[in-house]
């Protein structure tokens, strides 16, 4: 490998710079937010619907359980 100069070296890497600027300059301007660029991409992923189902257990689990009703004793004078 022959010992190349720090201008040759300079010249490759600026020529390397300008074909990247290029590329990213001719990428299609996406505006929209991440999240609507991968919504769905999970949609009928096996592992997906399994951690929501897990998730929704688990904050359901959080939850305050409703109090029972207390039975009344029914008054033997009326």
């Amino acid at each position: 490998m022959a010992a190349q100069t720090v201008e040759e070296r300079l010249r490759a890497l600026e020529s390397e710079v300008a074909a990247l600027k290029k590329r990213v300059g001719d990428a299609p301007d996406d505006a929209r937010p991440w999240w609507q660029k991968i919504s769905g991409a999970f949609q009928g992923d096996p592992a997906f619907l399994e951690a929501m189902k897990l998730g929704r257990e688990y904050r359901e689990s959080l939850r305050p359980k409703p109090r029972a009703k207390k039975k009344r004793k029914k008054n033997a004078d009326s």
